[in-house]
């Protein structure tokens, strides 16, 4: 979730201070992985879901300070978008209480909120992008009251100089450019949390990454944008390119995006930390008070904030993230890469196959990142992201096949594998990863059936924005049905 700032002008001063103190924050990281200093026995699981907000014709609703008045819930919070809202659901242990257990916890806060929101006359969307979006939606007046998106789009343009530059090409053809970042508002994500311990962190990441573009493919839930139907989880590339800080000329230099998938596999968690300040200057240079090496030495846990708020602003698919819980300090794999939606049905099989499948990766006596580029893990995402269930994948050992099958002969397997590992027996695997198979058997997911259900709905000589509305409303009340999107009719 992301943290408030004040409204603030920076002097050359405040960078000047900002760039030590964060310096400082990395040592005193550094030596709390020498001195073993992290919470390693009890790891977690988390999930963060982003909404849309939609009127009772389904069109955007500026209205996420008035819902969440009405939610009165702090697991609830802003987004960029005054269309969006946030949930952080608590931390938990894989197994607790089993899937049911989580699957009705998520469910009860979904529908609770919901039910706040049409109070207001608003309602709750979970959909990667809203398909009834339009390009108007997102100027300056749709970003969120909160002072954070402010300053940070004026350090965003202050970086690039000029627009941006938002290009997508699919089955139609998108060229705009905008003033604001309030296009990334369009971008809504399912966000899993893994807790591990330092040292397994590097396998878990390198994990993470290799299988991103399965994740993508399996899931994709994003084929419309301002009325164009684009690649199947358009929300990479809108991502990708709406917080984007670099003009052209420094594009070609080689700079880094903001928004990075990364250039290497790792060893160690420093490696991310480290990269972040050394390949991007700070957007929001503020300090806190606390001096992280001295709180060391007086023997307490240093909050590192100015190196977690940098870290905030750097939108690696796979984030690393630093935090204390309980009064003690961990870490965890932060997995961005899914829309959100269609179901909590789907959300948490997407959830468990992404668990069990790392960790069976981690577990192989030969990591596949061993035996794979990344530069083949970063063209995987794109593919999938481009062409959803029809991508051809490239998997060591297999070359490139079909996303389904790849899923089917040789990860759902492991995922199972991952998951009996973890504790989960069969009882419970088998619900979840079922709908996986059934994904992969059927080819459809929530993609799929938007793209059909547009197209049916234009044959009927629906306009093209009325095709959307009339899915868009059909998609609402299918996922509070809460039955898989491989399952959900075209009619």
């Amino acid at each position: 979730m992301g943290r408030d700032v004040p409204e603030v002008v920076f002097t050359r001063e405040d960078r000047r201070r900002y760039r030590i103190k964060v310096q400082r924050c990395l040592d005193a990281f550094a030596l709390m992985l020498r001195e073993a200093r992290f919470e390693s026995g009890r790891p977690q699981v988390g999930l963060e879901i982003e909404l849309n907000l939609v009127d009772d014709h389904a069109e955007p609703a500026m209205r996420n300070s008035d819902v969440l008045e009405a939610i009165a819930d702090p697991a609830w919070s802003t987004e960029l978008g005054r269309f969006n809202l946030e949930i952080n659901v608590p931390p938990r242990r894989l197994t607790e209480g089993g899937p049911d257990s989580w699957e009705s916890e998520v469910r009860a806060a979904l529908n609770h909120a919901d039910e706040r929101a049409r109070s207001v006359g608003a309602h709750l969307i979970m959909i990667g992008i809203l398909p009834t979006l339009r390009q108007q939606d997102v100027g300056e007046c749709a970003l969120s009251e909160n002072p954070r998106y402010r300053l940070l789009n004026d350090q965003v343009f202050a970086a690039r100089g000029e627009d941006l530059h938002i290009e997508v090409d699919g089955v139609d053809r998108l060229r705009t450019y905008a003033d604001t970042i309030t296009p990334e508002a369009a971008c809504t994500s399912t966000q899993f949390h893994l807790q591990v311990s330092p040292e397994e962190f590097p396998g878990y990441w390198n994990a993470a990454q290799a299988i991103a573009g399965i994740q993508v493919a399996l899931a994709a839930n994003s084929p419309f944008l301002f009325g164009k139907e684009l690649w199947h989880e358009t929300r990479i590339p809108l991502f990708e390119q709406a917080t984007d800080t670099r003009p052209q000329e420094i594009k070609v230099q080689g700079v880094r995006p903001r928004v990075w998938f990364g250039e290497r596999w790792i060893n160690s968690v420093f490696d991310l930390f480290e990269e972040n300040l050394r390949y991007f200057p700070a957007l929001l240079p503020l300090c806190d008070e606390q001096d992280p090496l001295e709180t060391l030495e007086q023997g307490d846990i240093p909050e590192l904030g100015e190196l977690t708020l940098h870290n905030g602003t750097i939108y690696r698919w796979n984030r690393p993230v630093y935090a204390i819980a309980h009064d003690k300090p961990h870490v965890r794999v932060e997995n961005r890469v899914l829309p959100a939606g269609p179901t909590v049905a789907d959300t948490l099989a997407n959830g468990a196959f992404y668990y069990g499948l790392t960790r069976a990766l981690v577990e192989e006596e030969r990591p596949v990142w061993s035996r794979m580029s990344f530069a083949a893990a970063e063209d995987n995402l794109h593919t999938a992201a481009r062409q959803g269930m029809d991508a051809l994948l490239y998997w060591p050992g297999m070359g490139e096949v079909p996303a389904p099958e790849l899923v089917l002969r040789r990860l759902l397997p492991l995922a199972h594998r991952g998951l009996e590992h973890s504790g989960m027996d069969e009882a419970w695997r088998e619900p979840l990863l079922g709908i996986i198979e059934q994904r992969c058997v059927t080819a459809r997911n929530g993609a799929v059936w938007q793209k059909e259900m547009f197209h049916h709905a234009t044959a009927s000589s629906a306009g093209r924005h009325e095709a959307l509305r009339r899915m868009t409303q059909q998609y609402i009340d299918y996922m509070h049905l809460n039955a898989p999107a491989h399952t959900w009719p075209i009619d």
